[in-house]
């Protein structure tokens, strides 16, 4: 197998104590083995952290373990995790979900036989907590930057693989009350604008968890401050103003029953 470098994988975890054995088994388990795991608390109220200082102590020098003083959200989290990240790669993985062994030795290989792309994600696969699955999130092959405003999102932010000199170039993520759930959508604007190329995987390397309960976390207000942060992105882009319906559009989806999505997810996913 060829060794391209280091993947410091970027994991913020909070009260998930009983999904996160999968989540940093799936870490262990990866073909390239070539990484360290950084994991950082935001202060949990169940054994979350009691659990990864049990990893962190099985693994020294492979796992990382910080916590935050208070909490204080995701974009955050992540760039505690980014500032002691030492990887020549940055790869992110949520506390809850699963990726497949091979995701990222195909991610590498896949990175660096795209000439000009600092950044490669792959399709995701819902699965639900009954052990059935969902509908496989796919995006664009080649987003650009007007891939937010005509084809949703650019990539899947929890399979992201890319170099750490590109979050080191950005900033890391914007930590302001607009990006509390928008941090992703806010980091695809700002990478588009610096001019970087990325590139997305059809193949579904990676697992999402899905449940009532995670939808129902998906708040007018979570939706209200992605709206905020498409704003900003519209602009920073330099979209027209007739393209600022799409956002709008996307807000209301905000009004539509939390049972009423997962039906549609469900109807989606038998039609494949």
């Amino acid at each position: 197998m060829k060794e391209y470098g280091k993947i410091s994988v970027l994991m913020g975890i909070y009260n998930c104590e009983s999904t996160l054995k999968d989540a940093v088994d799936s870490i262990i388990n990866q073909t390239y083995t070539d990484w360290e795991l950084i994991l950082c608390d935001d202060c949990s109220t169940d054994g979350t952290y009691a659990l990864a200082l049990e990893y962190a102590g099985k693994y020294p020098g492979k796992i990382i373990l910080l916590r935050n003083e208070q909490n204080s959200k995701l974009a955050f989290t992540l760039n505690r995790c980014l500032e002691a990240a030492t990887g020549r790669f940055v790869a992110r993985m949520d506390g809850d979900d699963k990726c497949l062994p091979e995701r990222f030795e195909k991610q590498l290989e896949y990175l660096h036989a795209h000439e000009g792309a600092v950044l490669v994600g792959t399709a995701m696969q819902r699965f639900y907590n009954d052990g059935s699955f969902g509908a496989v999130a796919s995006c664009p092959a080649e987003p650009d930057r007007f891939t937010p405003h005509s084809n949703g999102p650019s990539f899947n932010h929890a399979t992201i693989l890319a170099y750490k000199s590109v979050f080191d170039a950005l900033g890391g993520y914007t930590v302001c009350p607009r990006t509390v759930r928008g941090q992703d959508r806010d980091l695809w604007f700002r990478f588009f604008a610096a001019g970087y190329k990325g590139v997305n995987m059809p193949d579904a390397l990676y697992l999402v968890r899905e449940d009532i309960e995670a939808v129902r976390r998906r708040t007018f207000r979570d939706r209200y401050i992605s709206f905020q942060t498409e704003i900003y992105g519209y602009r920073l882009l330099g979209y027209p103003l007739r393209w600022y319906i799409m956002p709008v559009i996307r807000l209301s989806k905000a009004l539509v029953p939390h049972k009423l999505q997962l039906l549609y997810r469900s109807y989606q996913a038998k039609k494949k």
